[in-house]
């Protein structure tokens, strides 16, 4: 079952995702302060040679300056994706029709998901695939802010707290139940700088990793 209801992941603007994002953004949906912490945590959790997902990306990706072995990139606009310099390669894809990731199991290290989650109105799905993707010990990092394009995030994200989102996303990741207890990072610099939110998970030990271990 989904986390949430019917009523919970209702959208005010109605219309399919790939339509409200056909033109390219070229901006920044969070302050610079943000996007430093991001770039920071991700530092820290993050090991060259990693094989990294950024879900639900655009024009930037926010990594730090280490030479990861591929960087797939996934989001509803193209053009954006294009001009992503970090990215190896891309796919666009609308999970909110499709949740099935175009990869093999235990096929990356790490899967990113940066100011993007308010807007899946199937989290538990898109998790779970998540879940597949990710090697033993492979990290998921969810981040955000209270910025949104608010007629495309779900209700369940609109009439809920900056803390209660947190613990929002930190249901989704233990209702798919492949993860280690989740972490909350939640930080904020002054009262006029974005509040900086992540969810850091490990996945558990994959049963098919173990088996080819023990071979």
């Amino acid at each position: 079952m989904e986390p949430l209801s019917e009523s919970e992941r209702e959208q005010i603007d109605t219309r399919p995702d790939e339509q409200f994002y056909t033109a390219p953004r070229y901006v920044h949906h969070v302050d610079e302060g943000f996007r430093e912490r991001l770039t920071e945590l991700y530092a820290s959790e993050l090991s060259p040679g990693d094989r990294v997902l950024d879900l639900m990306s655009s024009w930037v990706s926010h990594l730090p300056e280490v030479e990861f072995s591929h960087v797939l990139g996934h989001g509803l606009n193209g053009e954006e994706l294009a001009a992503n310099a970090r990215l190896d390669d891309y796919f666009v894809q609308d999970l909110n029709e499709d949740a099935t990731l175009p990869l093999g199991n235990a096929s990356v290290d790490a899967v990113l998901v940066a100011v993007s989650i308010q807007y899946l109105q199937y989290p538990g799905a898109v998790l779970a695939e998540v879940c597949r993707v990710l090697r033993s010990g492979g990290v998921c990092i969810v981040s955000f802010s209270d910025r949104m394009f608010w007629e495309k995030a779900v209700r369940a994200w609109r009439e809920r707290s900056m803390d209660e989102r947190a613990s929002l996303v930190a249901s989704y990741l233990e209702h798919v139940g492949c993860f280690d207890p989740p972490r909350v990072v939640r930080e904020r610099r002054d009262i006029e700088s974005d509040p900086f939110y992540a969810v850091v998970a490990r996945r558990t030990e994959r049963p098919d990793e173990r088996v080819s271990r023990r071979e």
